[in-house]
């Protein structure tokens, strides 16, 4: 191990060998998924129409530690461990008694936390012959991951990207492109669902759960491909539990443990990766004093206005139900360039967590976001994700808090990305043009109750 004031690495050979899995320690059972079509749980089996069999028998499995293939390792440590910072600049600029550490992501090929899990959920439906993914993507962070995970064992990769990131991140679809992946915009003509949509709104700027729906209906329709999804549900958030646990061993090694844990949420792997590991700890050493803060968008706040309640993961509803907390399944939400967190839902083992108070949630605008990211970038010299500026901003104001109550915290924060291929949003910040969008509370209680109609509707015929 290499460490300086500044930076904390581990040495290949202390890469974690195992993934940990929350489900045996959340605070209750995990409410199950539900088919639609006959109320009844969703059995395996019928998730094995889309999903790997061992990626449907993570999704449920009990135990708590599940070892890594030695061929997913070996593609790991091409930027796995990565390092743990400490951001001195920042603290000294705000005068601050908080130590601010952050685990940084942006170090792998495609620039994000994504490729923990596209590289596995590769890996294992290669084992099973399957010869096509296909998937959605955001800001293309995930659609990056997933081309680099299928050229690297050999599947073919289609992404449905939302129409509006499609537009705004022309550098994201020529990586997926140079990775061999088919990339398209949603919605498209290329299924009946997004013909659908096209019918009706020929510049319907598209949506996650849009671009889920067309990726689940290429998948079922077309031998030898399945899909991949990039956050959510357990199997996905059990993968980037590889980032926790680096950290935990980084933080060993320099004595130091975290007061405050913070990442942003879209759906939620990337705050799970960071914050799941550290909530086992806690939990199995009765140690109770991490604050666990999610941070997401005024524009998608499901966490923070959202409803607990059974929702779809798609608009065209072709998702088993799962209990989420969720802004309605039939949300478009405004165009944002943090493209990553405009998701209606959330992971419903992190929904389980907030929903029992041990998870707080917060959200921010998009305005003060980029300012918090600029003020990074110039201390700090890193251009984070506009994603990843929604956990710096929080750590900044915890950093504040800490200074006028004269409190020692050690605050903890998981950049998730670099922003470099995001710089037409920068460039429209610096000119002036970036609009602080926040959704009206009329807009979210029409929408959650539009879901909750449906959802009843479709439960009690």
């Amino acid at each position: 191990m290499y460490m300086s004031q500044l930076k904390t690495v581990l040495e290949e050979d202390e890469l974690p060998k195992y993934w940990y899995n929350i489900l045996p320690d959340l605070p209750e059972k995990l409410p199950p998924a539900i088919n639609p079509a006959t109320g009844d749980v969703v059995k395996p089996e019928e998730l094995e129409m889309i999903f790997a069999k061992e990626l449907v028998r993570q999704e449920g499995s009990q135990e708590r530690f599940i070892k890594i293939p030695e061929e997913i390792l070996d593609v790991y440590r091409l930027y796995r461990p990565t390092p743990l910072f400490r951001a001195r600049r920042l603290e000294r600029y705000l005068k601050t008694p908080a130590k601010i550490y952050y685990k940084y992501e942006g170090v792998s090929p495609p620039g994000s936390h994504k490729p923990n899990t596209a590289i596995a959920q590769a890996y294992y439906n290669l084992k099973e012959g399957i010869e096509r993914l296909t998937t959605e993507t955001g800001a293309g962070q995930w659609g990056s991951a997933l081309a680099f995970a299928g050229s690297l064992f050999g599947i073919k990769i289609t992404v449905y990207m939302v129409r509006i990131s499609y537009d705004q991140k022309p550098f994201r679809k020529i990586m997926m492109q140079l990775y061999g992946a088919d990339v398209t915009p949603s919605p498209s003509n290329r299924t009946e669902f997004g013909r659908s949509i096209l019918r009706q709104d020929l510049n319907n700027p598209g949506s996650l759960g849009l671009a889920i729906s067309e990726a689940i209906e290429d998948a079922i329709k077309h031998e030898n491909t399945k899909y991949s999804l990039g956050s959510v549900l357990n199997h996905v958030l059990l993968h980037q539990t590889i980032i926790g646990l680096e950290t935990l061993k980084q933080f060993e090694k320099i004595d130091d443990f975290p007061d405050v844990i913070i990442g942003c949420v879209g759906g939620g792997s990337n705050f799970a990766g960071i914050s799941y590991p550290f909530y086992w700890k806690t939990k199995s050493d009765n140690n109770s004093k991490v604050e666990f803060v999610a941070v997401e968008s005024t524009a998608s706040p499901s966490l923070t206005r959202g409803e607990y309640m059974y929702d779809f993961g798609d608009v065209a509803r072709l998702t088993p139900l799962i209990k989420m907390f969720s802004i309605g399944h039939e949300f478009i939400p405004d165009p944002i360039h943090a493209g990553g967190l405009r998701y209606h839902g959330s992971a419903p083992t992190l929904a389980l967590l907030k929903y029992h108070n041990i998870v707080k949630s917060i959200a921010y605008n998009q305005k003060e976001t980029f300012e918090a990211a600029v003020l990074f970038a110039n201390l700090e010299g890193i251009v984070p994700a506009p994603e990843s500026a929604h956990a710096i901003k929080a750590a900044i104001d915890y950093a504040i808090d800490a200074k006028r109550r004269k409190e020692s915290k050690v605050i903890l924060f998981n950049l998730s990305g670099h922003g470099l291929f995001d710089l037409t949003a920068y460039n429209e910040f610096l000119a002036g043009k970036l609009p602080p969008f926040k959704l009206s509370l009329d807009k979210i209680n029409r929408y959650i109750n539009k879901a909750k109609q449906k959802v009843g509707e479709i439960l009690n015929s």
